[in-house]
């Protein structure tokens, strides 16, 4: 439930009834909006129907949250959650753009399209020390080099820098040159992984699973919401369908819908959605026309030579005329 508090309440009002609560054996989360000040209260639905609670004179109404999701719903929160990353802002007005290779090959062709992202006007440099393959003989990524060659891109460019994690043992590792935590597709549904990232305090973007319903996406970012990590960025990145003309078939409608339905902001990455570079173009136009608040394009500075997803990657000079 939601219990929402008078305008002028003060923090006693706030510690009185977050302790009440905690002493009832509920998770207390506090959102702070502009005009109203809001306690949610997450648990046992027997104890939630505790009536008291609406008498105390600082409450202005208690509400049950009908969604399965609760700290990601609009019934929580009604303001867009906006997430700051150094000057950056995602979930405002502006869209930001996160470009790179999809996995981290080597320092010199890391630069090149660093500098090119940089120079256009993007604010995060994407890469991947880790990769998650479907072939275990596949290139598995550079490790912690591949996390040396993004901090040493970052020193240079100024980029902000966004990487996976796969493996909870690689989380302080992966902290220590990320600004931004990616978790994949495939670890969408990695409960044990989202309760670690949603520890720490650093921003985590969130994939949409290969198969998932925007429901799912939604009750995996409960998962970090409710460890206290409330910088959470969702990501839709195409589902699979019977379709086979594209890698995966893009759900731009899940853009609307989300943001109907959840605070949260969403960005699209229309590399690993359409699985082709001639494609990205456009579908990055229609994210964007369809209220996206930001991208995730993979560019390589030689797309025929990558370890994985060539086919989907920009060239430089394809990324820099969008």
């Amino acid at each position: 439930m939601i219990i929402v508090l008078k305008p002028g309440s003060d923090q006693k009002d706030i510690d009185y009834i977050s302790e009440k609560l905690e002493k009832m054996g509920l998770k207390v989360h506090l959102s702070k909006g502009e005009e109203r000040t809001i306690i949610g209260a997450i648990g046992d639905e027997r104890i939630l129907r505790e009536p008291s609670l609406a008498a105390y004179p600082a409450v202005e109404k208690v509400l049950p949250i009908l969604k399965p999701f609760k700290l990601a719903s609009r019934e929580f929160k009604q303001e867009n959650t906006v997430i700051s990353v150094g000057d950056v802002t995602i979930g405002g007005d502006e869209i930001a753009v996160m470009a790179g290779p999809c996995s981290v090959e080597n320092m010199d062709g890391l630069l090149s399209v660093a500098r090119a992202v940089a120079e256009s006007g993007g604010a995060f440099l994407r890469g991947g020390a880790f990769k998650p393959r479907s072939s275990p003989y596949a290139f598995q990524g550079l490790g912690k080099e591949g996390l040396e060659y993004l901090a040493a891109a970052r020193e240079e460019t100024g980029l902000l820098v966004i990487t996976e994690l796969m493996d909870p043992r690689d989380l302080d590792l992966v902290c220590k040159y990320a600004d931004i935590i990616q978790i994949g597709a495939r670890n969408m549904s990695n409960f044990s992984l989202l309760k670690e990232v949603g520890k720490i305090n650093k921003p985590v973007l969130l994939k949409r699973g290969l198969s998932a319903t925007i429901k799912e996406l939604l009750m995996s970012a409960e998962y970090i919401l409710d460890e206290g990590n409330k910088d959470v960025i969702l990501c839709e990145r195409g589902v699979r369908t019977f379709e086979t003309y594209t890698r995966n078939t893009l759900d731009l409608s899940a853009i609307p819908v989300v943001k109907s339905m959840s605070h949260l902001p969403i960005i699209v990455d229309p590399s690993h959605a359409v699985g082709r570079a001639d494609l990205v173009p456009s579908m990055a136009l229609a994210a964007v026309a369809a209220g996206a608040d930001g991208l995730l394009i993979e560019v390589h500075h030689n797309p025929e030579e990558a370890f994985c997803d060539g086919p989907q990657s920009l060239r430089i000079n394809e990324f820099t005329g969008i």
